[in-house]
């Protein structure tokens, strides 16, 4: 009999026609009555194939007791209950690596182009505003100082990018990383204040929630940039749209969000940020990659007991 797999959501054709082929499965999505649902069908399931689009929490974790492996598309998992997880002696698996290049370049991107405007221009250029005059100057990039708020594998992708601008670049961990050729700050408002551009690269979840307090915004000061493509949840988003509206820092660039896909109105009006659509991994290339890694780590669990990327 084929291993049951319980999937959350909608996913890559390549992934969902995978799992059909591969397995029975059930799709959370799709059922008019979850709790139903789950009560009905929750103990057959062997495996969970999740994406962010649906919280794994330890309420359906605790529907399905055969479960044993939760295979996340997504570097960030934390929309699954991954302590409730492993208490219950489950694997819990996402897709690093194959999405670091992606993440990274658009880092680089979005750090171009709130300190140059370059969707600002376009919009400039669009409503026929340069017919009546040039646009402000813009900010450097190049040789300017870049602190990076987690220096894991995106982070250390981010910086290797910017040394080919030139960057003095500086970081922020809980803990210092030995092999790190760059310095380390151990406060983050100090990283703030001494930077212009703050890149925030850490991963999400309760350890972080809020990490990127106002304290640190007010030190990033009225002439720092701040590029979020982690999660919204580190930034305290109320302290940052504040300080943008009030101009006491000079911009930033989202790519995450509090509450997607909601977006604070008062950033809408502002030509001093730039906002995209979570889209840091969203690339043919890399989103295949995650899902045939979600594919191989279920693979690898039915078949020797081991998961290639466990968390």
């Amino acid at each position: 009999m084929k291993p049951v797999v319980l999937q959350t959501s909608p996913m890559l054709p390549l992934v969902e026609n995978a799992l059909l082929e591969r397995y029975e499965v059930l799709r959370l999505d799709r059922a008019p009555d979850r709790s139903r649902f789950l009560a009905e069908s929750g103990p057959r399931v062997d495996a969970v194939a999740s994406s962010a689009r649906v919280a794994v929490d330890a309420a359906l974790l605790d529907a399905l007791p055969r479960a044993r492996i939760v295979a996340h598309f997504g570097v960030g998992y934390d929309n699954v209950d991954a302590a409730h997880a492993k208490a219950r002696g489950m694997v819990v698996t996402n897709t690093p690596d194959v999405l670091t290049d992606c993440v990274a370049d658009l880092a680089i991107a979005l750090m171009v182009d709130v300190a140059r405007g370059v969707t600002a221009g376009d919009r400039y250029v669009r409503a026929g505003r340069w017919l009546k005059g040039a646009m402000p100057l813009a900010a450097k990039v190049s040789g300017k100082r870049l602190g990076i708020v987690g220096l894991g594998r995106i982070g250390r992708a981010v910086a290797r990018r910017a040394e080919a601008f030139d960057m003095e670049i500086r970081y922020h961990n809980r803990r210092q990383a030995p092999d790190s050729p760059y310095a380390w700050e151990k406060s983050l408002a100090d990283l703030a204040r001494w930077c212009d551009f703050l890149v925030v690269a850490t991963s999400g979840g309760a350890e972080s929630r809020g990490l990127v307090s106002a304290a640190v915004i007010e030190a990033l000061g009225p002439k720092g940039f701040l590029v979020n493509i982690a999660r919204g949840s580190v930034v305290d988003e109320p302290a940052l749209v504040a300080a943008l509206a009030e101009r006491r820092i000079a911009g930033a660039a989202l790519d995450v969000f509090a509450d997607e896909p909601r977006v604070p109105e008062a950033l809408l009006a502002l030509d001093n940020v730039v906002l995209t659509p979570h889209i840091a991994s969203a690339t043919t290339d890399t989103r295949a990659a995650m899902g045939q890694l979600v594919l191989d780590n279920l693979a690898a669990f039915f078949e020797t007991g081991r998961a290639l990327t466990p968390v």
